[in-house]
């Protein structure tokens, strides 16, 4: 499997994922301003969006979005527990919890990295980010999943996100309940390799 990656974007998510699984993958990077790939390869062959992550199976085909290309990671390898069974109450919320991080947390931060955003449009979309990262905060007081009794892609992916307010100037402090359960998954040797692999460790 190739996997299609930007340093620290949301296709850190399913980097994590594979190297939690164990699973034998090519990390591929992108750049994304040109989309072409670190060999010089287009980009727009792999993926006509131009967005990562892009995830091309051995058969050859490929799939995207991170929503897809986690729960085909988890179920590729059951024995992770990234993912519980389906046709169970708690899938359903797992993918409850993925459509919310990929619909609307996700979406949030979008205008804070694109080119070209006004000022006013970024101080909006900060404050749905923080409005976000209130909710989330109060939700996950005490609590050391986000989507069942266990660790799961919906606890990777959100991980990914809670590193972005760094990088657009919103301060994590504001949210303890959130930074101590990043700070848990962050001890985890699959993201601490993936990290590392992509520069950011």
């Amino acid at each position: 499997m190739k996997l299609f990656i930007s340093p620290g974007a949301c296709s850190l998510a399913p980097h994590i994922a594979l190297r939690e699984t164990g699973a034998d993958f090519e990390a591929v990077k992108v750049d994304l301003a040109v989309r072409k790939t670190e060999a010089g390869e287009d980009f727009l062959t792999v993926n006509p969006s131009g967005k990562v992550p892009a995830l091309t199976l051995d058969s050859g085909e490929t799939l995207t979005e991170n929503p897809a290309i986690l729960l085909y990671i988890a179920d590729q390898n059951p024995a992770s527990g990234l993912a519980p069974a389906e046709g169970s109450l708690d899938r359903y919320r797992l993918l409850s919890r993925l459509s919310f991080l990929g619909s609307e947390f996700h979406k949030a931060f979008v205008p804070l990295f694109a080119p070209g955003t006004s000022d006013e449009a970024k101080a909006a979309a900060a404050e749905s980010v923080k409005n976000h990262l209130a909710a989330l905060d109060k939700e996950m007081a005490g609590r050391d999943h986000f989507a069942g009794s266990a660790f799961s892609v919906a606890d990777i992916y959100l991980f990914v996100m809670l590193g972005w307010p760094a990088y657009v100037g919103i301060d994590m402090v504001a949210y303890p309940a959130l930074g101590a359960y990043a700070g848990k998954i962050a001890q985890r040797p699959a993201v601490g390799a993936a990290l590392k692999a992509e520069g950011l460790a």
